[in-house]
């Protein structure tokens, strides 16, 4: 599941870039990630935590 959810992660963010780009989406990424790096460093925690380790025997 850990590889499922970095590949929605990229797929997201190449959308986001390409509508950009495209000039659909007129929004500053760094502005973006100013205002809401918290929230980002807590989805990732709460992914780390609710997906299984697969390492662990």
């Amino acid at each position: 599941m850990r590889g499922n959810f970095a590949a929605i992660v990229l797929v997201l963010v190449g959308i986001f870039f390409l509508l950009t780009n495209l000039g659909y989406v007129n929004i500053s990424l760094m502005q973006i990630l100013k205002t809401w790096w918290p929230v980002i460093l807590i989805a990732v925690g709460i992914s780390m935590f609710v997906m299984p380790d697969s390492h662990k025997k």
